[in-house]
């Protein structure tokens, strides 16, 4: 297998049209491959400058989850730091865990954000949503985002061999014309959920008005979870 490493997104649009497979870090790939047959050539966007961006808006789709600092929003710090081990870590990038991976454990924190992807096809580079992002399996290029007032992230243990860990994430969002928005997303078991609220100071408003939302449909475990990362991001925003 020959790996290309391009350094620009005009090479890796040719690297993607000429058939080489995004690689990631490999670290979900690799195993697929020793079973069914390595591909002829794979493309890693490591060398991409645009690809491994870190900053309070905006990061990489090729930068690995250690790289993943304080920078960015507490949100997707947290979730980066959370996932695997540091090996793992050491290796997994953004997009490969976002599109490639089943647990998609930055998923709920990119959906608070209500991040955009900048996506990258052998013909074209734009901007979409995440929805898109996953649903056609684009090679990502970027996250963007604009910087939230306050963000959490709560990822509870998990039995061993058992489901993935529940996970849940919130931020609240300032607005021009009025209050702001509080966004909470639950990753339950492979199942994401996502939903968005007008901010209240008040908890228990808010967290009435994500009862009557799927949320409220989850098991008393998430829903507890969801109550403490809310009031937890309310408390911190009243005090900053």
């Amino acid at each position: 297998m020959q790996l290309r490493l391009p350094s620009s997104i005009s090479e890796a649009q040719r690297c993607l049209a000429e058939g080489a497979v995004p690689v990631g870090g490999a670290t979900l790939v690799w195993a697929g491959w020793q079973r069914d047959g390595f591909p002829e050539q794979a493309v890693s966007l490591r060398n991409v400058p645009e690809a491994g961006t870190v900053g309070p808006e905006e990061l990489g789709g090729a930068v690995l989850l250690h790289r993943v600092d304080a920078t960015v929003p507490e949100v997707l710090h947290r979730a980066a730091s959370g996932v695997g081990t540091g090996a793992v870590r050491r290796a997994a990038t953004v997009g490969g865990n976002i599109v490639g991976s089943t647990l998609r454990c930055l998923l709920p924190a990119a959906l608070v954000l209500d991040a955009r992807a900048t996506v990258v096809d052998p013909d074209s580079v734009y901007d979409t949503d995440l929805t898109e992002l996953l649903a056609k399996r684009h090679v990502l290029l970027a996250l963007r985002w604009r910087a939230p007032l306050a963000s959490g992230y709560r990822k509870l243990e998990g039995a061993a061999g058992g489901p993935p860990p529940l996970v849940v994430a919130a931020a609240l969002h300032a607005a021009d014309d009025g209050p702001g928005d509080l966004r909470v997303a639950v990753r339950d078991g492979y199942e994401v959920f996502s939903e968005r609220t007008p901010y209240d100071p008040d908890p228990e408003q808010v967290l009435r008005a994500l009862a009557d939302t799927d949320l409220g449909a989850l098991p008393a475990a998430a829903r507890e979870a969801v109550r403490v990362q809310v009031t937890d991001v309310l408390a911190r925003t009243a005090q900053g």
